[in-house]
């Protein structure tokens, strides 16, 4: 199904809906990183291929990886850690955790690596990592704009050592030191200090690591200790079904009270983003499960004003809005100051769209507000945001005029959205 101009969503009555999911990216693109680096073969199973995670996968060949399709599975030859000098720079579209896992990946290697991308994705920030990898010895310079993609880097390894990190932006920058470091010329240790956002995405590295043969010590969760010396071993993987591209159909059963099922989804993941549910249950929700499908059925929302913490969830803020706009209530997101440097700044994005729909939104310096009422249909500029796009498509399911611009921009983490989305019943016939 292809789409290349705006969209007009259809309302839908008595949605009764089954529908199956993609695998996650974000384990996806851990487990790549994984299986490069092995020692011996990986086969991957429900990889998700997009957009991203093919920039992704074409920076690791270009870094002397083999990595082919085969059935619906990629096959990864590991290379044992030893990595190729790419020929030209490593080109990674809009997909910022591909930027900031290589960046460690990438001192791995040996001579220069340059890292850039699209426009957007030299906007977003990558001076803490860098600061952090210079505490390892590594020697980079910065192409155009300091503190910024693109950057050089002079590969020589990891000396290894100990780090502080306070207060950062991105649990990403700790997953890519992780996720390299069990390939340091000596010990690694990371202590976490103050706030840190999106924790559950340090977890998820830290099973993927263990799932691939390397143990992290930690003490809490504040200090993880990775040895020297150590490799991947090559494995037989199954990548869990994408959390983030489940809530949307979450979301159309609360909207809709109907009854969504989403299949290749295990209820015992450990991705964040389900936390999305515990929301909707205190919402008024109803949440199922099976050993591989969750389904929520949607009844009346409950009132009143909520404070909704997004720190370990930031990918669900604009889903979570386009609920609250249908609530009657203020609900007051926080710990959510890091969508500016998503896809798109999030948050002037949400706010201006839920504008347009009539709805009350503004945005503070860690706080996202949305005061729900009764909102209407709007032509929805997507800001090339695929969050952004998917998350307001849902509410056409129930309020007519609803249309989307450059649908197409869903291809970066869910190619097959439009077509998955078409079985709830809301696009036209042609």
């Amino acid at each position: 199904m292809e789409y290349s101009q705006a969209i007009h969503i259809n309302p839908v009555r008595n949605l009764t809906a089954q529908v199956t999911v993609p695998g996650s990216k974000s384990y996806s693109q851990r487990a790549l990183v994984a299986a490069s680096l092995a020692h011996g073969q990986s086969i991957l199973r429900h990889v998700l291929l997009s957009e991203d995670t093919a920039r992704f996968i074409e920076a690791l060949e270009a870094l002397g990886v083999n990595i082919t399709a085969d059935g619906g599975n990629v096959v990864v030859e590991g290379v044992n850690g030893i990595l190729s000098t790419p020929q030209k720079p490593l080109y990674l579209g809009n997909n910022g955790t591909a930027m900031r896992f290589l960046a460690s990946i990438a001192c791995l290697s040996r001579g220069s690596v340059v890292l850039t991308g699209e426009d957007r994705l030299c906007e977003r920030p990558i001076q803490p990592l860098m600061d952090y990898l210079g505490q390892l010895g590594v020697r980079y310079r910065y192409v155009s704009k300091n503190g910024f993609p693109p950057v050089e880097i002079q590969a020589d390894g990891l000396r290894g050592g100990d780090l502080k990190i306070k207060n950062t932006e991105s649990s990403q920058y700790i997953s890519s030191l992780l996720l390299a470091a069990p390939y340091a010329h000596a010990p690694v240790s990371i202590t976490l200090e103050g706030g840190i956002v999106s924790r559950p995405y340090i977890d998820m590295t830290v099973q993927v690591m263990a799932d691939f043969g390397v143990a992290v010590e930690t003490a809490g969760s504040e200090c993880y200790k990775i040895p020297c010396n150590l490799t991947y071993e090559g494995q037989d993987y199954a990548i869990d079904g994408d959390a983030s591209s489940a809530s949307y159909f979450f979301l159309a059963a609360m909207l809709s009270k109907g009854v969504v099922r989403v299949n290749n989804m295990n209820p015992q993941s450990r991705q964040g983003d389900l936390k999305l549910l515990d929301l909707f249950k205190a919402w008024g929700g109803e949440v199922l499960w099976g050993d591989n499908w969750i389904e929520v059925r949607g009844h009346d929302m409950m009132t009143g004003d909520w404070i909704i913490d997004m720190g370990d969830m930031p990918d669900m803020v604009p889903t979570a809005a386009v609920l609250a706009a249908f609530r009657h209530g203020v609900t007051e997101f926080s710990r959510v100051a890091h969508l500016r440097i998503k896809e798109s700044n999030r948050l002037a994005a949400l706010v201006a769209e839920l504008g347009k729909m009539g709805i009350a939104a503004r945005e503070e310096e860690d706080r996202l507000i949305v005061t729900g009422g009764q909102p209407r249909g709007a032509a929805i500029h997507t800001y090339n945001d695929h969050r952004i796009a998917m998350s307001f498509a849902v509410a056409g399911l129930v309020v007519p005029g609803m249309t989307i611009e450059n649908p197409r921009c869903v291809e970066k983490s869910f190619p097959s959205f439009w077509e998955v989305f078409g079985l709830l019943g809301g696009l036209p016939d042609d």
